[in-house]
C-alpha cells in the first residue's frame, strides 16, 4: 500500500492531510476493507513525516473508525458503515472547505445548493 505524498505548504497540518487521504480513499473503495497500513515509522520514513504525525493521523483514522490497529499485527482499513462512510465523506468537505477558507455557514450554503429536493 503505498500513500500519497502530504504537501508541505499547504496551511493543513499534515497529520490532517494523511487523515484525509486514507479515510478519502477507504470511503470510495481505493483501499479496500482489510489493506493494511504500512506501520508508522515505515509511512513516516516514505512521507518525510516525524513518526509521531504519523501516528496522530493513524489515531484520528481508529477513533473515526476508518481503520482499526490491531497491535503489532498491524493497522488495517476497517470496513465502514453507511454512517461511517457518510461521517468521513462529511470530514473531508469540512476540511476541504476549511482549508480553502470558507465560513462554516460558506460551506453549509454549498451544501444546501446542491441538496436533493
Amino acid at each position: 500500500m503505498t500513500l500519497l505524498p502530504v504537501d508541505p505548504a499547504s496551511p493543513e497540518p499534515a497529520s490532517e492531510q494523511l487523515r484525509r487521504q486514507v479515510a478519502d480513499r477507504a470511503a470510495t473503495g481505493d483501499l479496500p476493507v482489510g489493506t493494511r497500513l504500512p506501520p508508522v515509522r515505515t509511512a513516516a520514513e516514505q512521507l518525510g513525516l516525524a513518526a509521531n504525525t504519523v501516528a496522530k493521523a493513524y489515531r484520528a483514522l481508529e477513533a473515526g473508525g476508518v481503520v482499526v490497529a490491531e497491535g503489532r499485527r498491524g493497522t488495517f482499513v476497517a470496513e465502514q458503515r453507511d454512517d461511517d462512510l457518510l461521517r468521513a465523506r462529511a470530514e473531508a468537505l469540512a476540511a476541504a472547505a476549511a482549508g480553502r477558507g470558507l465560513s462554516l455557514a460558506e460551506a453549509q450554503r454549498l451544501l444546501e445548493r446542491v441538496w436533493p429536493r
